[in-house]
């Protein structure tokens, strides 16, 4: 009834603004071509195909009956049509692919060619008929008319060369070959036939080589067109390996000095690349006579030579010099040398002669190619005057490519450098920070091997303050890698930087990465970042030989991540326990992060427990009995409460498959396994433990050198105080004894009669004197000023008795008191390590007394317990008298009561 009731406006044009109009307009000529594209029935039906077909009936009736489409998806097909079915494909399917190769296009032609090269790579065929059946196909078609299908047919004409036998070879392929190097044959031709005598020659012994081949490949390297000269050079270096030395010092070598002269500067640098790499193959007289001179030529007519040939030198210059290193004078040295030093500079705004740029930068990246080979040919010693000038340009060299080459290889030239590798700091430092992440790139490849060598000459690096340079560097580096969008060259980083922990102290590594890896972790959102900066952190954290600062580390991950206020901090924390298994020990582990993890099964967010469920077999595995049995308790107890209370779809089939995997753990994992894990575990704890001794004995030391510090001090002090007496008191006696010219003469002729007189009554009174010293610093206390002044009296004694009983000089008194100073001091130190061993003893006795007296608390313990046991006995006595007593009154009532019984009877009966 509806539609009845509507109303149809007339057909016009349909109303509305005009952007309207035009966007129908649009869309209408898009659908166009859409409609245009649709098949017909009659094109829907010749496109299908029965079901019921295999697969090798269904690719010989495309073949017949499809379209052209259909037969190059069947051919692009025969590989995977082999592998199922090698015999009926061989026997059905190739002959009619042969079949549609006739007159077919260039589509269908390259398909089959990388069909059957990828069936011939592969190894899917067994049998060699199958593969003569291919090769009769491709050399149907070798000589197409397009280049392209051509040399596709050709590739795979040479990989069936390597599969197919040598009668074959010589019958299918050699012999249509003799007429195809003629000249009469197209360029396209020919150059075919350098290729196949290439790889041909690999096929034969040198005999058949040297008859068959040989004079083919003459021929063809004296063609009139280059393009067949430059291939037949480059196909010489494998006929000189198939016919041997001798033979090619012979016949090959003056074919290439040959062409190394020609005409065209193609050929001469093919000639000169065939001559350097059969380098290897000469003596040293071939060496002497035609290499070196060819190089030489090379290298003093520079301006003459090619751009081409100058590419090839600057590639193959270190092969060259260490090759003839032992063929060359001083003269020839310093010329390649020479050489070198311009070709790293080629191209550059100094330069006078200026080259194409993309040519110069090829030239200067190909010289940090060979700066290692340089730098063992001009002999590390002298780096710094030969090469250093050169490396330092190529370091700051405007184009970013040639930085990038030398960066890769700056840790050969480092590892080469050894002691001396302090000379390229700075340039270590203008690569780290390049303004080019590709520069960085290349440098990070191998940054823990350049890092190793240079932090291990930490002497070096702590003058002029380079070690805090380097770090800074490193820093600078990683926050230039971390702002951009270079992720995986940010992971490459910290997976590098993790070899500071065994390069860096500890305390440095700490107060310098430890603090910026830790903020990585925790707040770059980049998942395989976060991953390896976890990684990187807990390396720093085994490593470390400081107590606290590992303390202050796993709180930061317990409080920061494990009890973090954002999941994505507690899921991260999870990520570090699954890093923290394969780092540390079972025992680390166990101690310090399995409980923190186990905790987050309250975790009100679903992700983290889902994480921490697939983690649990892991932690299941960190355990061992009977040693970890309550931990063993706490993990089901985890287990039993996510399969109680958990209310999440996720997570309950996670902990149902995870409940599964735990069951089959200890059954699954075989005993070698196992051993293998308790092995490398137990090397683990070693490595920590020896690590704790480590900083045990470090402390040590530091306590050492601290005591020694403040003996020292003392000794100082006491030194100090017994020179200011000796000083004093002669100062004193050389006042008193002055009083008057006239006394000092008498004492002078008094002293002068004394030593005539009484030539031996000095020697008691001088040998009395260190008696007098000993008494006196026997009897001197322990304090310093006891010590002072008992060393003033004995120095007052001494001089008061020299002066009255027998006249000495001056300076033998300052002396003698001086040497009795020296023996105070021995004997102060002598005191002192009595002193120490007294301290030593009255601790092992204070020890002794505190082992006494915990024996005597476990006597006493014991004896208590043995006063408890004579109790419960007494009380187990008491109460079996009580029963026996109880047993007496049951058994006198019960006859009182039978007694009873028995006058009532009596008196009845009366």
């Amino acid at each position: 009834m509806l539609p009845g009731r509507m109303t149809l406006s007339p057909p016009g044009p349909p109303c509305g603004p005009p952007e309207e109009l035009q966007e129908l307009q649009e869309l209408a000529f898009i659908e166009r071509p859409i409609r245009r594209s649709l098949k017909t029935a009659e094109e829907i039906d010749q496109l299908t195909v029965d079901e019921d077909l295999n697969d090798v009936e269904r690719a010989v009736y495309l073949l017949s009956m499809g379209q052209e489409v259909q037969r190059a998806s069947v051919i692009s097909n025969l590989p995977s049509l082999v592998r199922q079915n090698p015999a009926e494909t061989f026997r059905r399917v190739v002959p009619k692919v042969r079949d549609v190769l006739n007159g077919a296009g260039a589509e269908i032609q390259l398909a089959a060619a990388t069909s059957f090269l990828t069936i011939l790579q592969d190894d899917i065929i067994l049998i060699h008929t199958h593969t003569y059946s291919i090769l009769k196909t491709v050399l149907l078609h070798l000589n197409h008319r397009d280049a392209v299908v051509s040399s596709a047919w050709l590739e795979t004409l040479l990989s069936a060369i390597n599969a197919l036998p040598k009668e074959t070879i010589k019958q299918e392929v050699l012999n249509p070959l003799l007429y195809q190097s003629q000249l009469s044959h197209s360029l396209q031709a020919r150059l075919a036939a350098c290729r196949i005598l290439g790889r041909a020659s690999c096929k034969f012994d040198s005999l058949i080589v040297k008859k068959e081949l040989l004079p083919l490949a003459r021929s063809l390297c004296r063609d009139v067109e280059p393009e067949v000269r430059v291939c037949m050079c480059h196909q010489l270096e494998s006929m000189a390996r198939a016919i041997g030395v001798d033979d090619t010092r012979t016949e090959l070598l003056p074919e290439m000095l040959e062409l190394a002269g020609d005409e065209e500067g193609s050929v001469r640098l093919a000639a000169f690349d065939s001559i350097i790499s059969l380098m290897e193959m000469m003596d040293g007289d071939d060496r002497l006579h035609l290499l070196v001179p060819l190089v030489m030529s090379a290298c003093d007519a520079s301006s003459q030579v090619d751009e081409g040939v100058m590419v090839s030198l600057s590639f193959q210059f270190g092969k060259l010099c260490s090759g003839l290193a032992g063929s060359l004078s001083d003269e020839q040295k310093r010329l390649l040398l020479q050489k070198f030093q311009v070709l790293c500079i080629t191209g550059l705004p100094a330069e006078e002669n200026q080259m194409d740029v993309g040519e110069s930068t090829l030239i200067r990246c190909n010289c940090c190619y060979n700066l290692p080979a340089m730098l063992a040919f001009v002999d590390p010693a002298h780096f710094l005057s030969d090469l250093f000038p050169s490396f330092s340009g190529l370091c700051s060299d405007p184009e970013v490519s040639v930085r990038r080459s030398v960066a890769a290889g700056f840790h050969q030239v480092v590892k080469m450098l050894g002691s001396n590798v302090h000379v390229v700091h700075k340039e270590l430092l203008l690569l780290l920070q390049d303004n080019s992440l590709e520069v960085l790139d290349a440098l990070m490849n191998h940054l823990d091997e350049t890092l190793e060598v240079v932090l291990s000459r930490g002497d070096n690096l702590m003058v002029d303050n380079k070690l805090q340079e380097l770090l800074s560097a490193l820093l600078s580096a990683e926050q230039k890698v971390g702002s951009s969008l270079r992720w995986r060259l940010h992971e490459k980083l910290l997976h590098r930087y993790s070899c500071l922990s065994r390069l860096l102290p500890g305390e440095l590594l700490h107060q310098t990465f430890s603090a910026r890896i830790f903020m990585i972790l925790t707040t770059n959102k980049v998942l395989p970042v976060q991953k390896e900066a976890a990684r990187t952190f807990c390396t720093f954290l085994r490593y470390n030989r400081k107590q606290e600062q590992r303390q202050e580390m796993m709180e930061r991950l317990i409080q920061d991540l494990a009890q973090g206020r954002s999941y994505w901090n507690r899921l991260r924390f999870l990520d570090v326990c699954e890093i923290a298994t394969e780092i540390f020990s079972r025992k680390y582990f166990n101690k310090h992060f399995l409980i923190p993890a186990l905790e987050l099964v309250h975790d009100p967010v679903a992700n983290v427990r889902y994480k921490l469920c697939q983690l649990l077999p892991r932690l299941r595995s960190s355990l061992r009995l009977p040693a970890d049995k309550l931990l063993l308790q706490k993990l089901d107890f985890c287990v039993q409460k996510f399969l109680c209370r958990e209310k999440d779809k996720d997570v309950v089939a996670m902990i149902r498959k995870t409940v599964l995997e735990l069951d089959k753990l200890d059954l699954s994992e075989p005993f070698h396994k196992r051993h293998e894990w308790d092995l490398l575990d137990q090397k683990k704890e070693k490595e920590e433990m020896l690590l704790l001794e480590m900083e045990q004995l470090e402390r040590q030391q530091s306590d050492g050198k601290l005591n020694s510090d403040k003996h020292m001090e003392r000794k100082r002090r006491d030194s100090k105080t017994s020179l200011s007496s000796t000083k004093s008191m002669s100062v004193s006696s050389s006042t008193g004894s002055s009083t008057s010219g006239k006394e000092t003469r008498k004492a002078k002729l008094s002293r002068s009669r004394s030593l005539s007189s009484q030539p031996t009554s000095s020697k008691p009174a001088n040998s009395d004197r260190p008696l007098k010293v000993k008494d006196l610093s026997s009897s001197s206390g322990l304090g310093k000023c006891t010590r002072d002044d008992s060393l003033r009296t004995a120095h007052f004694t001494l001089t008061t008795q020299s002066t009255s009983s027998m006249p000495v000089l001056i300076r033998s008194k300052t002396t003698s008191l001086l040497d009795q100073a020296s023996m105070l001091e021995q004997r102060d130190h002598r005191t002192s390590t009595l002193d120490h061993r007294s301290g030593t003893r009255d601790h092992r006795n204070n020890m002794m007394e505190q082992r006494t007296s915990s024996l005597e608390e476990r006597e006493h313990r014991t004896s208590t317990l043995e006063h408890r046991d004579h109790r419960t006995s007494t009380l187990g006595q008491r109460s079996k008298t009580m029963e026996r007593g109880c047993g007496m009154k049951d058994s006198q009532s019960r006859k009182l009561s039978m007694n009873r019984k028995s006058s009532s009877f009596q008196s009845e009966r009366e």
